[in-house]
């Protein structure tokens, strides 16, 4: 346990829906995190087996000041526990205690805790107030932020969900001492993307800061983070339920969702398949002549050197048909045509279709 320092804040600018990123050390401890917050005579923590055990016990009594009991659910952990069953979980649990509508749900975890928390916190008596307290790299840089909240299903990843906006997010980096290295790495995955889509000199930093990220130096850490939320806050800032400029950040999600959903979900980290992911991506954009080839290689090379996978597995002896069929299967798909998020190598992105043949052509170039 790390002693607190000033934290950095990155704001959501959504009128009155906005709120704050906190970013710092020492956070999960420091009364002043938690200041504002609404008070209530109930709180539920929603957390999962790997870390609770680590970090509940401190957020709850960290906030026993604000409410009158702190309740503590603990879910499986795992993409493959992002299911209804999960889901009401976290409702028996609500339910069980006669928790009210002012009742606060603090998310204390991964992007999957965060998801059905934000979810539940969504659905239960028509809204009721959640914070975001991520404890993943993946989670801080990228889905605790902006309000998409949703489980899967089993034809496809993040399909029955909504937008609904936390009160805050507190990305304590002390929680990221703890991370296995596999999570780490997927984390980066999700930094990474920013490069590409919106910032090339952040991507240039990546690159050159990649041995620190991957040694958790704090500095690094504590750059990454901010500068991932701050071109997140932009776009959400501008797009936030995806009508047009947000469905950019989901740079090398259309082909790592076909991945998660093909091999089964939790065989890879969702990191894993958005690094291999972005690498057909990528690959895709200079087959259509957006993207010169030294930037594939350029891409290819850094989501390797951060320990994420750069060729796709085999989900089924016709490959390429059953990518496009999982594809499909696609928020951003407009009747069945497939939408990919595809990079100009000017840090720019772009939205657009492309035939089946040469998406079939990347697929089979991009396997093994």
């Amino acid at each position: 346990m790390s002693s607190a320092t000033a934290p950095l804040t990155v704001s959501i600018d959504l009128a009155d829906r906005s709120y704050p990123i906190l970013i710092g050390r020492g956070l999960l401890d420091d009364p002043a995190t938690w200041a504002g917050l609404p008070r209530a005579a109930a709180a539920l923590i929603v957390t999962n087996d790997v870390v609770g055990p680590l970090y509940a016990e401190r957020l709850r009594r960290a906030l026993a000041g604000l409410y009158g009991q702190v309740h503590v659910v603990q879910l499986p952990d795992g993409e493959a526990h992002k299911t209804w069953d999960s889901l009401n979980g976290i409702f028996d649990a609500l339910l069980s205690r006669a928790c009210d509508r002012k009742t606060v749900l603090y998310a204390l975890g991964g992007g999957v805790v965060g998801d059905m928390t934000g979810f539940a916190a969504a659905c239960y008596m028509r809204g009721v107030p959640f914070v975001q307290v991520p404890t993943t790299l993946l989670a801080q840089v990228d889905s605790s932020v902006g309000g998409k909240t949703a489980i899967n299903h089993p034809l496809g990843k993040n399909m029955i969900g909504a937008f609904y906006q936390p009160l805050r997010v507190v990305c304590d980096l002390d929680t990221l001492s703890t991370l296995p290295e596999r999570e780490l790495s997927a984390g980066l995955a999700e930094v990474i993307k920013y490069g590409p889509i919106a910032d090339l000199d952040f991507l240039a930093w990546i690159e050159a800061h990649l041995p620190a990220l991957r040694a958790r130096d704090a500095g690094a850490l504590a750059h990454a983070v901010r500068r991932s939320c701050e071109i997140k806050a932009w776009v959400v800032g501008q797009d936030e339920k995806e009508a047009g400029l947000r469905a950019i950040l989901n740079f090398g999600h259309t082909f790592g969702h076909a991945i998660e959903a093909g091999i089964g979900y939790g065989a890879w980290l969702h990191g894993e398949a958005v690094g291999c992911g972005m690498v057909m991506a990528a690959t895709l954009s200079a087959r259509l002549g957006l993207l010169p080839e030294t930037e594939v290689a350029r891409l290819t090379r850094l989501v390797a050197d951060a320990g994420l996978p750069v060729r796709a597995p085999v989900l089924a002896p016709d490959q390429a048909s059953r990518f496009l069929e999982l594809m499909r299967v696609d928020k951003k798909a407009e009747a069945g045509e497939i939408k990919f998020v595809l990079v100009n190598g000017r840090g720019e992105a772009v939205v657009r279709g492309a035939p089946d043949a040469l998406v079939a052509e990347v697929v089979d170039a991009c396997t093994g």
